[in-house]
């Protein structure tokens, strides 16, 4: 276990701002070249202040210095084979089938597949799958952190809770209340699926547990007891808004148990973006704060693939974002409040649990990093205070959710993070996706766009077609399978095997600057169970 001061933010040297806001120093290419790379600032998710930015700078011809210091004696190319490749991309696969009938309901989920590719060292991205065992329905997410992976973490750990809380009755309530106060062993409210890498912070958990009770407590207080359907778009605001406060105030607050203290400043300090769906029979349900997006897979009558969005980018591309901002802050800060399409010139992303140094009064920043540990009180980033901070909070993780019924031809849903949309069209992963699950991709055309293709490259493409009708066999997962061409696509949509190779062979202080975590999840539908469920309607 890691020192309590390897836990927090390091101290800031050379280029380590980044790690104190893990997005500060990097840009998303979508093309690996042999120049060095450009780093534009519009596409840093987190830009630092001017004051800081000597932080941060690049020393000159930094490039030619990596080069010199790790490649100059190693001119020769450097490949991965196949099975280094196939190694990468499944380390962190995970895939589960819902059984069709669960002893209550008949799902209509046939099952699910995820999976994770790292370009932080750790990983700042977290996802989380559970069927709810009190009500009905499954839960899944995708949770993008910045600043570390501190937030992303705890929310991973505990959204679900806070939702499978929030669509329990009054009944189940008072009897988890009760059993708690008698000393019984508790009903389980969720069923984890979970890859043995998605770990929970056991520390934590007493912290989490009764903050979580005190919520439910408020609950039964406020419920009357009369029986009532629980409204599951407000189930979900509510636990989505009732957690991030929860993380604010366990920050505040703090904690005698040295460890448990740095944690739950760490948590607060950074930040996490969530896309979360919860599936009930034909009723789907999108959740998302931030820019992760939820996107279904729907085949149409002639088998071609289109894809239909669930969910809207809570940034500076969102025109109601813009509006909803500027209307929650005085007319005198429209200029200031988004500058150079980041709020306050600084975050990209409009809405995110955490990042209370968006959401704090200066006073109260100042008092928890005052009265806070040594190294939180010398770190000289968590005493910056972002420019033209006047009426806060600027920031909210209060969720967006698009209710949608599921019809016979809509066949999936895929969940991931915007390392994945940053490099791939909508249109092209619900197509990857498709194809992969119905192995129809071979029967299609070869599309060229409008290159000019001679016969030997002609050749060349219909040799790739054939690699990646054995890639579609060699990948047993729909995530991989996306992520695979995520990395290692073309110009014309195939995987290239020496692309990929050379993506996965980027060290860790470079790959960063070409793309971000990846994490994805695909979710496929049953749609026997959901025609069934419409026939039963008519």
């Amino acid at each position: 276990m890691p020192a309590p001061t390897q836990l927090f933010f390091p101290l800031v040297r050379n280029c380590e701002l980044s790690r104190i806001y893990g997005t500060a120093c990097y840009c998303h290419h979508k093309h690996l070249c042999c120049s060095p790379p450009y780093i534009p600032q519009n596409r840093l998710r987190y830009t630092p202040h001017p004051a800081y930015a000597t932080f941060c700078r690049p020393r000159e011809n930094w490039w030619q210095y990596t080069q010199g210091r790790r490649y100059a004696s190693t001119p020769q190319k450097f490949y991965l084979t196949p099975p280094q490749v196939n190694s990468i991309l499944k380390a962190n696969e995970y895939s589960f089938k819902v059984p069709e009938f669960d002893g209550k309901n008949v799902s209509s989920i046939l099952g699910f597949d995820s999976n994770q590719l790292p370009a932080n060292a750790p990983i700042e991205d977290r996802r989380s799958a559970a069927t709810c065992l009190q009500t009905r329905g499954m839960l899944l997410g995708v949770f993008d952190g910045h600043a570390g992976c501190a937030c992303s973490q705890a929310v991973s750990e505990r959204l679900f809770y806070y939702i499978a809380v929030s669509l329990l009755p009054h009944e189940t309530l008072l009897e988890i209340e009760n059993a708690v106060e008698s000393g019984r062993a508790l009903l389980p409210i969720l069923q984890w699926h979970k890859h043995p890498n998605d770990y929970f912070s056991k520390e934590a958990s007493k912290l989490y547990f009764n903050s979580l009770r005190t919520y439910w407590q408020e609950l039964i207080d406020l419920n009357t007891g009369e029986s009532a359907d629980i409204d599951v778009k407000e189930a979900l605001i509510n636990a989505f808004k009732r957690l991030d406060n929860d993380i604010s105030l366990e920050a505040q607050v703090g904690d005698p148990n040295s460890f448990l203290n740095y944690l739950v400043l760490r948590v607060a300090f950074s930040g996490a973006t969530a896309c979360v769906a919860h599936v009930d029979g034909v009723d789907l349900h999108v959740a998302n704060t931030g820019d992760s997006r939820a996107m279904l897979g729907v085949q149409e009558e002639d088998g071609s693939w289109s894809a239909v969005t669930l969910s809207n980018d809570h940034n500076a591309q969102n025109e109601r974002e813009l509006e909803r901002l500027k209307l929650e802050h005085p007319k005198n800060e429209a200029k200031s409040v988004v500058k150079q399409d980041r709020l306050l010139g600084l975050l990209m992303p409009f809405r995110a649990f955490g990042d209370v140094k968006f959401k704090w009064s200066i006073d109260l920043q100042k008092r928890v990093i005052e009265s806070g540990p040594d190294q939180l009180n010398d770190n000289e980033y968590t005493k910056f205070i972002p420019p033209n901070y006047h009426t806060p909070p600027y920031l909210t993780a209060e969720p967006e959710v698009t209710y949608h019924r599921l019809r016979p031809q809509d066949k999936f849903l895929v969940l991931a993070t915007d390392g994945l949309w940053e490099t791939m069209h909508r249109q092209d992963v619900v197509r990857i996706v498709g194809e992969y699950l119905t192995g129809m991709h071979h029967q299609q055309p070869i599309a060229v766009g409008g290159y000019k293709v001679t016969l030997g490259q002609m050749h060349g493409l219909l040799t790739e077609r054939r690699a990646k009708m054995s890639s579609v066999f060699e990948d047993q997962n729909a995530a991989t399978h996306l992520i695979r061409h995520a990395v290692g696509n073309n110009e014309f949509g195939a995987v290239d095997h020496e692309r990929l190779s050379k993506m996965l062979s980027l060290p860790e202080e470079l790959a960063r600057m070409y793309r971000d975590d990846i994490t994805i999840i695909v979710v496929q539908f049953n749609s026997h169970v959901v025609g069934a469920y419409q026939n039963q309607e008519q």
